[in-house]
């Protein structure tokens, strides 16, 4: 079991990335949280097995159709356990 860590830069706030990705998550078996963040990027933690977070990284470079990713940076480590499902979280 795997963890990755992901910061989304472009057009990725207002057009249901953080949808798309929790969606993503829950059909691959993911638990963890994606949310907004206020510089405009979305940040996602997940875990799971090695090959559904790899197929996760691929998919984040797609998004919803209004969506214009310009950069993926990930982070890889162990799961660090302690997720209830994948759920939309919201900055405070």
């Amino acid at each position: 079991m795997g963890r990755l860590e992901a910061v989304v830069t472009g057009r990725v706030q207002g057009v249901g990335f953080r949808r798309y990705v929790q969606r993503w998550a829950r059909k691959l078996d993911l638990t963890g949280w994606v949310r907004n963040e206020p510089d405009g990027t979305v940040r996602l933690v997940a875990e799971g097995t090695n090959d559904a977070l790899d197929r996760l990284a691929r998919l984040l470079w797609g998004g919803p159709p209004p969506a214009d990713v310009a950069s993926v940076e990930t982070q890889r480590g162990e799961a660090e356990g302690g997720f209830d499902g994948f759920e939309v979280r919201f900055v405070r």
